[in-house]
């Protein structure tokens, strides 16, 4: 299992594209790789002929767990299958259990050498050679621990469905079929036999009534249960959660159990970016092809506050005491995937883009998202992260934190709003401005709220004073 991410520990096989003797080339897509990031092809490390697989679809397995074995056409793969292992480690009267001789193909070496059969008693020569029990009377290959396993539960192996290679019944297959089916570790033992009933002609008479007969007649007889209509067809309908939904359950959970969630919000005039983006976004979408939102400024804002705070810029371990201040900025923006699922994709080396730079990233991420085309490295290293519910009307938001990162800045809606400036002349006035709040979900464990605080307030000084025609320059 390789390792698809400096936080990914797992990974789920969700399709192999070869099977076992198939040949394969280097660099062809050897299997399909599910993580709590992405879903992604992983390629072949070499070319040869794939001699064994050793997770099926659907297992989740730990980083560095071998998972198939690839070397020359006849090869042996050097290691024992799970049943084999089973085979070795079973209590000695379990491995003498012999194959049926039905299984034993004609030729086949019995453990006997030639004319060594005469040389056993009558006895032995039967128990060798006897007929199998109707449990294992089957033309199906299995191991001698899968066969005490079916006689001890009494199973009919005929109605077992076999994951093993050509169909083989496994011993884990054995054991879900007895967990799903409430078999115990031994059958249970059989009723006894009834005697059977006498001839009608020859039952006795029911005995006449008691004297207490007449007062039970006398108790009232209850009313009769109201007529029910019958129930309505159900309103609801389940239906199984998505890859996606689930990798977004897991990992929002996750996240609220390990960082402590504070959250801090702060107003920001953002009268002066809208000047500059309103006098060049026509240009602007000519020129790039797509529109000049207000995202980019507050990205470009953030990362200089980021700078001058670098502890927002850092990831928490508890675990092991220590925290890690990340040299660079490796920007987070938060991508909605037509509401079937939320990915975070890294602006890499964010703090040596203008914002015109920041802006072709955002917008590239974007839609190479929707049309799912990000891969791993995409979706994984950031080190602060951003998610803009503003386009969808948001007014305040408190996101979950995306760990490792140690918080996360939402922003919502900017519009004109009645507020309160101060001329140059040191005059108050009611003005019309574009308005906005930056919301800050951080993790407590790494810093304070004086610091949470210090850090919004530098992006809002930042978006209300920096010259932003120079920025587009």
């Amino acid at each position: 299992m390789p390792q698809l991410g400096e936080t990914v520990t797992e990974g789920t096989i969700l399709r192999w594209a070869k099977q076992v003797g198939d040949t394969i080339a280097e660099d062809e897509v050897l299997l399909e790789i599910s993580t709590d990031k992405v879903d992604t092809e992983v390629p072949s490390p070499v070319s040869g002929t794939i001699l064994d697989i050793l997770v099926p679809e659907g297992e989740t397995v730990e980083v560095g767990v071998d998972l198939v074995v690839i070397g020359e056409a006849g090869e042996s793969t050097g290691e024992a299958s799970p049943e084999q292992e089973a085979d070795v480690e079973m209590a000695p009267e379990v491995a003498a259990d012999l194959h049926p001789a039905s299984e034993t193909p004609v030729g086949a070496d019995t453990g006997f050498e030639a004319g060594q059969a005469a040389e056993l008693t009558d006895n032995e020569v039967e128990a060798f050679f006897a007929e199998p029990s109707p449990v294992e009377r089957t033309p199906r290959l299995l191991s001698p621990v899968v066969r005490r396993l079916i006689r001890e539960h009494d199973l009919d192996v005929a109605q077992i469905a076999g994951t093993g290679q050509g169909g083989r019944v496994t011993r884990r297959d054995v054991e879900a079929y007895i967990s799903s089916n409430g078999a115990t570790t031994a059958p249970p033992p059989r009723a006894p036999v009834e005697p059977a009933q006498p001839a009608l002609a020859e039952v006795e008479p029911i005995p006449a009534p008691t004297e207490a007969a007449p007062a039970a007649a006398a108790e009232p007889t209850p009313e009769p249960e109201p007529v029910r209509a019958p129930a309505a067809a159900s309103s609801s309908e389940e239906v199984e959660l998505s890859r996606m939904r689930v990798r977004v359950a897991e990992n929002n959970l996750k996240a609220k159990q390990t960082a402590a969630h504070v959250w801090t919000s702060i107003e920001v005039d953002f009268e002066r970016v809208e000047r500059v983006r309103q006098a060049h976004k026509a240009g602007f979408k000519t020129d790039e092809g797509f529109s000049l939102t207000y995202l980019p400024f507050i990205s470009r804002a953030t990362i200089d506050a980021l700078k001058t705070y670098p502890v927002v810029n850092s990831s928490f371990n508890l675990e092991q005491k220590t925290a890690t201040f990340h040299k660079k900025v490796d920007l987070g923006i938060a991508i909605d995937l037509n509401q079937e699922g939320l990915v975070v994709a890294r602006v890499r080396n964010a703090d040596g883009l203008r914002l015109v730079g920041i802006a072709r990233e955002i917008a590239n991420l974007a839609e190479r998202g929707r049309s799912g085309d990000l891969g791993v490295d995409d979706l994984t290293g950031s080190t602060f992260t951003i998610t803009n519910p503003g386009p969808f009307g948001s007014f305040m938001s408190a996101p979950i934190i995306n760990v490792p990162n140690v918080a996360i800045l939402s922003t919502d809606t900017i519009t004109k709003r009645p507020t309160v400036v101060t001329t140059p002349d040191g005059q108050d006035m009611i003005a019309i401005r574009h308005i906005g709040y930056l919301g800050l979900s951080w993790d407590h464990r790494a810093f304070d709220g004086s610091t949470a605080v210090l850090f919004l307030r530098r992006i809002k000084e930042n978006i209300e004073t920096w010259d932003w025609e120079q920025e587009l320059a």
